[in-house]
């Protein structure tokens, strides 16, 4: 799949995305960005059960997996009790990957519903200052 583009997440509007993942196997959302100072937030849930979450930041595609820096570690969200909200807070420009692992499920396959919103920062310039 290819990286999505923060123009692309800011074109999603208010709908949610769907994401199959078979048991066993984990699905990547890599966004490609290319400014500083922006905040990437997901809002997600999971059927049937649980799901394994993620954040990884990578400078380039040239990136070896393995000098990849994990923003937030792997951790099993219990997403199909509750919403699982989060951001990051882009400080470099580069790849941002969110990974929906199901690796631990042997049997069930999971749907994960998702939405991603970019937010550009409010830069006062005091213009409407009298």
């Amino acid at each position: 799949k290819l990286p999505l583009t923060v123009e692309e997440i800011m074109n999603f509007g208010e709908s949610n995305r769907e994401l199959f993942i078979k048991s066993s196997t984990y699905s990547i959302i890599p966004i490609t960005v290319t400014e500083m100072g922006l905040t990437i937030s997901w809002i997600f849930s999971s059927e049937p059960k649980s799901i394994s979450f993620s954040v990884v930041y990578q400078e380039s595609e040239d990136t070896p997996l393995d000098q990849c820096k994990v923003l937030i570690p792997m951790t099993r969200c219990n997403s199909h009790k509750e919403t699982i909200r989060g951001q990051v807070k882009v400080r470099n420009c580069g790849i941002y990957t969110l990974i929906f692992d199901n690796t631990f499920s042997r049997f069930i396959s999971k749907r994960v519903f998702y939405h991603l919103a970019v937010e550009r920062p409010v830069i006062y310039d005091g213009s409407d200052f009298p």
